[in-house]
């Protein structure tokens, strides 16, 4: 891993970062330190005292799986069968066919978390390609794109 660059953010700009995370604003709590890392071949990380909880990808900050796996409640969640995991950890992007339930309110061109339907442990973080009932009522077709999963550069990732 070779880090390009590695600063800590000034306040206004972890003001900024928490009005995009939305539901997701206290995994950076008051008087934390934030640091932005960019690492080769890999997307921007933010440390959250030290914990690399927060990355970006499609252009919008989003929770790694570190940071959905230390928090109680996950919002936008999407259930897949048993059969979907293998593929859902490789990094396919998950289809409708392999979602057992999802949230009512996801909508398209929204950051979603997939859960398995036996622990409801966060497997993955993706984009929504369609509405969350279109997801649960569609038998066939991408329901949402992988952005980030178990095992890829970023779960492996230690600072």
């Amino acid at each position: 891993m070779k880090t390009k660059k590695r600063n800590f953010l000034k306040n206004k700009k972890i003001k900024e970062i928490k009005s995009q995370l939305g539901v997701y604003d206290y995994i950076i709590p008051k008087k934390s330190q934030v640091e932005y890392i960019k690492v080769e071949d890999m997307p921007d990380i933010y440390l959250i005292d030290g914990k690399p909880l927060l990355m970006e990808a499609e252009g919008h900050i989003i929770p790694t799986l570190k940071a959905m796996n230390e928090i109680e409640t996950i919002e936008k969640k999407v259930v897949v069968d048993m059969g979907a995991i293998n593929f859902v950890i490789k990094g396919a992007d998950i289809m409708s066919p392999g979602i057992v339930d999802a949230d009512s309110d996801i909508v398209e061109d929204e950051i979603v978390v997939i859960v398995d339907e036996t622990h409801n442990k966060p497997l993955a973080i993706g984009m929504s390609l369609i509405t969350g009932p279109e997801m649960v009522e569609n038998s066939k077709g991408k329901a949402i794109k992988n952005l980030h999963f178990v095992g890829d550069a970023i779960w492996n990732l230690e600072i």
